[in-house]
């Protein structure tokens, strides 16, 4: 069992750690004779064949760090209502999957229907010139199958069979041992092309492309020549759902149109970000002082563990990563003065406790009657910032990028300053508060 000095100890490892990462990439410091740029660095470890990679810059929204907002309107007037929904998911993947090429390291693609037209909105954030990507996202997806051609240099060998040949793809069971598996149906056209295939490639593998990418390659097992094949495999269902996803895209081709399209200028971005820092700081300011004057030692406790809740939030925005909106912001802001919140609770039941008990059990007793409060306010809060961010998408809520990332932020800020509040200031106290 840890000491409290031994959580001390840890906490304030954890701290630095935190502190290191949330360090921009470079920070000049010049203090007195000192005048030299600090530059943090990235974890980039190659070992044998492990290779362990991660950039610790903070993901700007485009609101924050500019570039282009584009929508695009699918033309879903061919396809009944059964069909619509799996054609979007489709469509939505393979906008994600040619967005990535751009390297961009958090785009934002959602889909989006209103007024009976469906839509796909693409943020790009650093993105300022458009046209190439409006050029690749706006083309049809393309689905072909190519024999693979074995050897010692092999090579693929394209058929007349393309994904307006493929009526549907779904996933179903495997009849022996229930295990996921693809099912694959084919137009009448489809079926007599995809016989011919199957009868010279028995033993082979049959590539399925989209987009250029080979999505799956199976070995063909038989001759087929009803138009309905099973591709089976270690799958997931995730996995095979995601197949499905990306064969549909090329079976159920949605044309889509550029209808808006918007640059969010780089200024914009850096006056918000000057903005929003200044605002954070102020109002950071503002807390520390009001608890140091109200609550004198303890306030100033409060305030470390407030100041560990800043460097852990950061670190984690960081690492997981979250991209930073200006909401978002503003939902970090809401949860830097709920994280004193429970100390406030806690100090003021210390005031009725320390007359009828020493000091340290005043102290325990105060986390343990305060943390009902405590519990229910937060859980309270964490049920709103659910709603807000809607993560399963259900119909009768909203689904605002903006106002999921306000939620997320508020909601990762509340788990902290749970952490911060009860565990933090609690050993701190622990160890550097003493009765008079």
């Amino acid at each position: 069992m840890f000491t409290p000095l031994k959580k001390v100890i840890i906490i304030f490892v954890i701290s630095l750690i935190a502190c290191y990462i949330s360090l921009p990439r470079e920070m000049r410091v010049n203090i007195g004779p000192i005048d030299r740029t600090v530059t943090r660095h990235d974890i980039n470890i190659s070992l044998n064949n492990i290779n362990l990679q991660k950039n610790f810059d903070l993901a700007l929204g485009l609101d924050l760090a500019g570039g282009s907002h584009l929508v695009f309107e699918a033309d879903t007037s061919n396809l009944s209502e059964d069909k619509k929904s799996t054609a979007l998911t489709s469509l939505k993947s393979v906008i994600e999957s040619r967005v990535n090429f751009f390297g961009i390291s958090e785009p934002n693609v959602q889909s989006s229907t209103f007024e009976g037209k469906d839509r796909i909105i693409v943020e790009l954030p650093g993105v300022s010139n458009t046209t190439e990507a409006i050029d690749l996202i706006g083309q049809t997806a393309q689905l072909s199958f190519v024999e693979v051609v074995e050897g010692d240099e092999p090579s693929l060998v394209p058929t007349d069979l393309t994904g307006a040949d493929l009526k549907s793809s779904y996933v179903t069971n495997d009849n022996v041992d229930a295990k996921p598996v693809v099912a694959l149906e084919f137009t009448e056209d489809g079926a007599k092309k995809f016989s011919d295939i199957t009868a010279r490639n028995v033993g082979k593998r049959l590539a399925m492309i989209l987009d250029n990418e080979v999505v799956s390659a199976p070995v063909v097992s038989a001759h087929i020549t009803n138009g309905s094949a099973v591709i089976d495999g270690e799958f997931t269902l995730e996995s095979a759902k995601n197949l499905t996803i990306q064969l549909n895209a090329g079976a159920l081709p949605v044309p889509i149109k550029l209808v808006e399209e918007r640059t969010v200028g780089a200024t914009l971005g850096a006056e918000s970000v000057e903005k929003s820092v200044m605002a954070g700081l102020v109002g950071l300011g503002a807390v520390l002082v009001f608890m140091v004057l109200v609550y004198k030692k303890f306030g100033l406790i409060a305030d470390v563990g407030l100041i560990v809740f800043g460097v852990i939030t950061l670190a984690l925005y960081k690492l997981i990563p979250v991209v930073l909106t200006l909401p978002g912001i503003a939902g970090f802001l809401l949860s830097v003065g709920m994280a004193v919140d429970s100390n406030i609770l806690i100090f003021e039941r210390f005031k009725e406790e320390k007359d009828n008990h020493s000091y340290l059990d005043a102290m325990e007793i105060s986390f343990g009657r305060a943390w009902d409060s405590i519990r229910d306010a937060n859980v309270a809060t964490l049920v709103t910032a659910f709603i807000l961010a809607n993560p399963l998408d259900w119909s009768f809520l909203h689904t605002s990028g903006p106002v999921r990332g306000f939620a997320i932020t508020l909601a990762l800020g509340i788990a902290i300053s749970l952490f911060t509040g009860i565990v933090v200031t609690r050993n701190l106290l622990r160890v550097f508060i003493k009765e008079k």
